[in-house]
Parts: C-alpha cells; sequence; structure tokens
C-alpha cells in the first residue's frame, strides 16, 4: 500500500489527476516531473525525477531532509538539528531526519520553458504522515477550512510589482562564493518615471511578450502587465480566484518569472527596495472579498445606498485593521521591506483604512450592486510567503466577524489621520505577532516561535554588517 493510501491523504479529485499525470508520463509526454513544496520563506525547493521513478512517487512521495525547514533566507540552518530534539518542540526533527513532500495532483502543469518537463505542488508531511507542523501551505488550508464553517469562501486577486534588469555578469567566479554570494550585476531596461507611458512599454515588450506567453502557457490568470513608476520595475495583476490558489499561483508566478528571465539574459527580483539609484519599493496589493458557498454570491456587496461594504465585511475589516500590526511580519518578512513603508508614498504607514484612497493601509472598494464589493490591503511586499500572507487575513478577518469588530471611519487623510503606526522594522514586527494572541493561537504558539527564532537569526546577521551609510557617515568624521 503506498504512502498516499495508508494515510488516506487524497480526495477523489486528487487520485483522478495523478492517474492523469501518469498517463501523460506513460504516453511520453514528460520526461522529468519536477516535486516542488513551499519552505517556510515560501521558496519553492523540491526534487527533479525522470519518468520511470516519478509515477510511485506521485502515490509514495518524496523524502526530504527536515534541515530544509531550519534554514534561514541564506540557507544557513539556524537550528541545532543534531541535538537532542534537534532544537524543536516536537518529534521527527532530530539529525537532519527526512520527511516527506506529497504532491497534490490538481496543481499540475507542464512547464513551456523547460521541455517535457511536468510541475506538481507538494504539502509537507512527517514520516507518520501527520501534516508537518511547519507546513506553510497547510496553514492556510486549515484558515480555508474555519471560514469554511461559516459557509464562506476567500477570494482574491493579485497586484505584484517587481524589478527586471539586462543581466550584465552573473558573478560565478570562484572569490564571488558565499552564503550569500556576490549578486549579479545587471543594468536597467527603462529608466523609471514614466509610469504607465505606451512608448516604455513597447520598449520593454520583448520581455513582456516573454512573460505573457509562458504564463499564459501556465494557466495563470494574468489580467495586464504595466510598466510601473520606478526604473526597471514592473507589475503583474491576476484576476480573483478561491481558496488556496491564489497562494499557489503566488509561488509559482515568482519561480515562474525568475527561471523565464534567467533563461533570456534577464535578472528579475522580488526583493522590495533593490539597491539602484532612484529606487522605487514594489509592493504586493492583495485584493479580498468573501463570497457565499450556497449562492456564489460575494458576501461584502453593501445593501445600504452609501456604506462602504456589507455588515459582513466591515467586520472583516475591522479585523484586518485590528491585527495589522500584528500580522505585518507575514506580510513583509525581510529586513529590506520596512523601508518601504514612509507618508506620502503610495505605501502606508498606518493601520487605517480608507474609501477608494491608495495612502491607506487599507482600500475599500464596494458599492450596492457591485458584485467586485471588495478590500485591498497594500500592506504586502512581493517577498511575503503567500501561504502565511493570505492565513494572516483569513485569521484577522474572521475575528472581526466572530467579535463583529467596528473599523471606525474611513480615514480620508491617511498620512494625517491618527492609528496604530505599522512596525518599523522586522524586529518590531515580529514582536508584534508575538504579542497578538488571536494570531499567535491561530497559527500555533509553536510554528510562531519557531518563525521568530528564523527571523531573530537574519536580523541578527544584518546587525553584524556594517552599511556603507554608515562607513560613510562615521570613518573620516570620528
Amino acid at each position: 500500500m503506498s504512502f498516499v493510501e495508508r494515510h488516506g491523504l487524497w480526495s477523489d479529485a486528487q487520485r483522478d489527476a495523478a492517474a492523469e499525470i501518469a498517463g501523460r508520463i506513460e504516453a511520453g509526454d514528460i520526461e522529468v516531473l519536477r516535486f516542488a513544496f513551499p519552505d517556510q520563506h515560501g521558496i519553492l525547493r523540491g526534487k527533479t525525477l525522470i519518468a520511470s521513478e516519478a509515477v510511485s512517487c506521485l502515490w509514495n512521495g518524496v523524502n526530504m531532509t527536515t534541515t530544509l525547514l531550519a534554514k534561514d533566507t541564506s540557507h544557513k540552518t539556524v537550528f541545532p538539528v543534531f541535538s537532542a530534539g534537534g532544537g524543536f518542540a516536537f518529534e521527527g526533527m532530530q539529525g537532519g531526519a527526512d520527511f516527506t513532500i506529497v504532491a497534490d495532483p490538481t496543481t499540475f502543469r507542464i512547464l513551456p520553458w523547460s521541455p517535457k518537463t511536468g510541475w506538481v505542488l507538494c504539502d509537507a508531511m512527517m514520516a507518520d504522515g501527520r501534516p508537518s507542523p511547519l507546513g506553510t501551505r497547510q496553514v492556510l488550508q486549515r484558515a480555508v477550512r474555519q471560514l469554511d464553517t461559516h459557509g464562506l469562501e476567500f477570494v482574491a486577486g493579485l497586484e505584484v510589482e517587481f524589478h527586471a534588469f539586462r543581466l550584465d555578469r552573473e558573478n560565478l567566479a570562484l572569490a564571488d562564493s558565499g552564503q550569500p554570494g556576490t549578486p549579479p550585476t545587471v543594468s536597467l531596461l527603462s529608466h523609471g518615471h514614466q509610469y504607465l507611458t505606451e512608448l516604455r512599454y513597447d520598449r520593454v515588450e520583448p520581455l513582456m511578450e516573454l512573460l505573457r506567453t509562458n504564463l499564459q502557457a501556465l494557466g495563470l490568470p494574468l489580467r495586464s502587465l504595466e510598466v510601473e513608476f520606478g526604473p526597471s520595475q514592473f507589475e503583474l495583476t491576476f484576476g480573483p480566484t478561491a481558496g488556496t490558489t491564489p497562494a499557489d499561483t503566488m509561488v509559482l508566478l515568482r519561480s515562474a518569472v525568475k527561471q523565464i528571465c534567467q533563461r533570456h539574459g534577464y535578472h528579475a527580483t522580488f526583493m522590495c527596495r533593490p539597491r539602484i539609484p532612484n529606487v522605487m519599493s514594489s509592493g504586493w496589493h492583495l485584493h479580498q472579498s468573501l463570497r457565499e458557498r450556497s449562492t456564489g454570491r460575494n458576501a461584502f456587496v453593501p445593501t445600504e445606498p452609501g456604506a462602504p461594504l456589507s455588515p459582513l465585511g466591515m467586520a472583516y475589516l475591522g479585523g484586518l485593521k485590528a491585527h495589522a500590526r500584528g500580522a505585518a511580519a507575514l506580510a513583509s518578512p525581510t529586513v529590506n521591506g520596512y523601508r518601504r513603508y514612509r507618508p506620502m508614498s503610495l505605501a502606508p504607514d498606518r493601520a487605517s483604512w480608507a474609501r477608494d484612497n491608495r495612502g491607506a493601509m487599507l482600500r475599500v472598494l464596494g458599492a450596492v450592486g457591485d458584485p467586485a464589493s471588495r478590500i485591498e490591503n497594500r500592506v504586502g511586499e512581493p517577498t511575503a510567503n503567500p501561504y502565511l500572507y493570505l492565513a494572516s487575513q483569513l485569521f484577522s478577518g474572521l475575528d472581526g466577524i466572530e467579535r463583529r469588530l467596528d473599523p471606525g471611519p474611513s480615514a480620508d487623510a491617511p498620512y494625517e489621520t491618527q492609528a496604530d503606526p505599522l512596525p518599523r522594522s522586522l524586529g518590531e514586527a515580529m514582536q508584534c505577532l508575538r504579542e497578538d494572541p488571536v494570531l499567535r493561537e491561530q497559527l500555533g504558539r509553536g510554528f510562531v516561535d519557531y518563525l521568530c527564532h528564523i527571523k531573530d537569526a537574519e536580523i541578527a546577521r544584518f546587525n553584524l554588517e556594517v552599511t556603507e551609510w554608515e562607513h560613510r557617515e562615521y570613518f573620516d568624521l570620528f
């Protein structure tokens, strides 16, 4: 009996999808299959199996070392994995033992840029068939199940900003190795500051067409390709999807864009604020609503003239606002991301909401009879682990619904309205997460401690570095 059968891990739809993948492998359509899982940072990791091995591994999973779950963003292991317990509060992590990633066959794709290569997203499971307590996709799945009990379904659309450059030099000399190594040397594709001008778009059309054709071939719900304000900065927008699909879309999107660009002489980065002159920060704007499972109706549509959203929508909004500080670490999980929060910058600096105002953290778009009524959260950066970011929204919004929280009046002057300030650093954000009882309970106390330990290690490494600003400011003066 296979691992999947033994532990009852698949639905009928997943079994059918697995059989279809096996059929395509046997027909010769696929020569290798990539098994990928999103790690704690939302980075895809996994193994590539040749066709003759892939069918069996669909049903039995692929073994991975648990140290992959113990790494920070430099890929350094920051837990004492060879000590008793491996530095974790549960069994199965000591000594770099194995865990198993199990495919979700309904996520299968053919990668259009890699001949006869299939791709499938996986969930992290312990060796005994239990979901890994550290599996971030399962965190969002749990949040979605909680929403099910209310007869509601999560719907989200994505607006994702990023930078793409011409790749001048990969910097792969021996001296460039390290953890991390020397980043590539790049040059601009556009000077920037000509937001949405047609001539700028036409100049970068070769890249845009390269991305469009590949992303559409992947089946992603791409809506638009845009020239953003900053130098070599762009934006992709995606239509609304439900449940965990928006997060699955985001992890595949980031990996796909980077792979496509690398193969064609470009370098793409979702880093919030790259160190280039005249840079503009990149954000990830998350449009979200809830719909009734029984009718498919958008539950945020207001029924009273002049109301921003329905009462349920306003309570959900109240939850997002109440937990904005605690959720900030999941929306913006890097040291670099906190350089974006500044007044008068189209990025929020405090926990406020407003009707159709891009200066507020929570931009509300709603009207009687408008099926697209929704909340746009503008706090996220595009490096966020999408499963944790979306889960933080659901846990916060559900708390607002259950407690009928009032979000207060619209902040029509969002950079002047009195409101709780968003954290100004990753360290402050992690402390806010630790102190938010609802998010700590919903995410799991052990999971929050685990995530904070990893981020504390990153912050400690950052604090050991002497920045160029410090050197320029003090080296000659003192």
